[in-house]
C-alpha cells in the first residue's frame, strides 16, 4: 500500500463521518428544535434518540474504523431514508441539491462497505495476542 492509499482512507473516514458526530451533538444542544422539525416532516420525534445514536456512533465507528463496514452500511441507510423523508421536494433547488448530497454521501459509504476500513483502523488490531 503506498503512502496515499495508507492516509487516505483514514482521512476519508474522518472527513466522511465527522459531519454525523457534529450532527449528532447539535441535535442534542438543539433537541426541542429538531423534534418540532422531524414531526413537521411527519417523521416521529420518538426516533430522534435513534437519530443520535445513529449519527454519533455510528459516525465514531468509522472514524476510529471500528466494525466499520457495519456502521458505514449502517449510515448510508441512515442517509438514503433522511433524502428520501426530508429533501424529496424536487420543486425546490436546495432540497434537490440536499438530496443529491446525501446520495453522494451514501454512496461513499458504501465504498467503505465494500473495500473496508483502510490503514490505521481498530478493525486491523491482530488477533495474535492469545
Amino acid at each position: 500500500m503506498n503512502n496515499l492509499q495508507t492516509f487516505a482512507a483514514p482521512i476519508g473516514r474522518i472527513l466522511i463521518s465527522l459531519m454525523f458526530v457534529t450532527s449528532g451533538f447539535n441535535k442534542i444542544v438543539g433537541y426541542s428544535g429538531t423534534q418540532v422539525y422531524m414531526e413537521a416532516m411527519g417523521v416521529p420525534g420518538a426516533l430522534l434518540p435513534l437519530a443520535i445514536a445513529v449519527e454519533i456512533l455510528g459516525g465514531l465507528a468509522v472514524i476510529l474504523g471500528w466494525k466499520t463496514r457495519i456502521a458505514a452500511f449502517l449510515l448510508a441507510g441512515f442517509c438514503l431514508l433522511s433524502a428520501l423523508l426530508f429533501h424529496a421536494n424536487f420543486g425546490d433547488q436546495m432540497q434537490m441539491i440536499m438530496f443529491m448530497k446525501n446520495l453522494a454521501i451514501a454512496g461513499g459509504f458504501l465504498m467503505i462497505v465494500a473495500f473496508g476500513s483502510g490503514a490505521y483502523a481498530l478493525d486491523n488490531r491482530s488477533n495474535e495476542r492469545v
